[in-house]
Formats: structure tokens, C-alpha cells, sequence
């Protein structure tokens, strides 16, 4: 009895814990893999659009959740040691499902991973998550880090 009690709770300490992982979005600024001078402006064509995925990653709050409510309901079942059980397999199977509900409801955000052909030969990168009417073959000026359609 006192076994699983120490395993329900350092299960759900571990849950909870998990619950407290802190998720920064990524940078959704524009950003140049090959950095040019900031006062310094560059002509070019864009060579490629490629729209990425981005995956949002859980909180854990659906684990922890699913875990508490499990744990509640399965301790309304049976007596003695089987509660206990049916305690801890509750807590276990609400902490998947709990977890499983948030994945589903999560949105993945999009980002464009505009490609640029410069003038002079050389390539940039820039991530966008906006590109409104840019266009491969688009004629663009790279200005401060920034694409300018021209």
C-alpha cells in the first residue's frame, strides 16, 4: 500500500513537473542565414518558396489534467487494494489520453523559407510567416535584412 502510494506520487510529481517545461516560440522575425551589411542593399530574384511546418510542442497541462481526473475516477472503483490499482492505472490511462487530447487540439504553425538569388551570385535565406503576394521570380531589393519587392 505504501509502495504504491510513493510510485502514484512520484509519478505525478514527474507529470507535474513535466506540466512546468517552458516552450519559447521561434523567432518569427525575418532572418538572413547570410548576413549582409545593415546599410547595404543588394538586387535579386527570389528562387524558391518553401512553406515548413512547425510543430508546437506540449505543455503537458493535458498530461496532468488527464492524470488528476483519471486518478479521481478510478479511485471511485473497487475497495481496499484494488482502489489503490484502480487509482493508479486511472491516473496513468487519464495522463495518455489527457496528453493524446492535446496533440490533437494543438495547431502547427507555418513559416515561408524564402530563397533569394542575388545579383552577384550568392544566395539568402529569410523566414517569414507572412509573404502576402511574393513570388518565385519575383525581382526583390535586400535592404537592412529585409526583402522589398520591386
Amino acid at each position: 500500500m505504501k509502495t504504491l502510494s510513493t510510485i502514484m506520487i512520484s509519478f505525478l510529481l514527474a507529470i507535474t513537473l513535466t506540466a512546468c517545461n517552458t516552450y519559447s516560440p521561434p523567432n518569427r522575425q525575418v532572418r538572413s542565414v547570410h548576413h549582409a551589411s545593415r546599410h547595404y542593399e543588394q538586387l535579386g530574384r527570389v528562387s524558391d518558396i518553401e512553406v515548413i511546418t512547425l510543430e508546437r510542442r506540449n505543455s503537458g497541462g493535458g498530461a496532468v489534467l488527464g492524470a488528476i481526473l483519471g486518478g479521481v475516477v478510478g479511485h471511485q472503483m473497487g475497495s481496499g487494494r484494488g482502489r489503490d490499482v484502480a487509482t493508479g492505472v486511472g491516473a496513468i490511462g487519464g495522463a495518455v489520453a489527457g496528453n493524446q487530447i492535446e496533440k490533437r487540439n494543438g495547431n502547427d504553425s507555418e513559416i515561408y523559407r524564402v530563397t533569394v538569388r542575388l545579383d552577384n551570385g550568392r544566395t539568402q535565406v529569410f523566414d517569414y510567416e507572412n509573404i502576402e503576394d511574393l513570388r518565385v521570380g519575383d525581382r526583390v531589393r535586400i535592404r537592412n535584412g529585409q526583402i522589398d519587392l520591386m
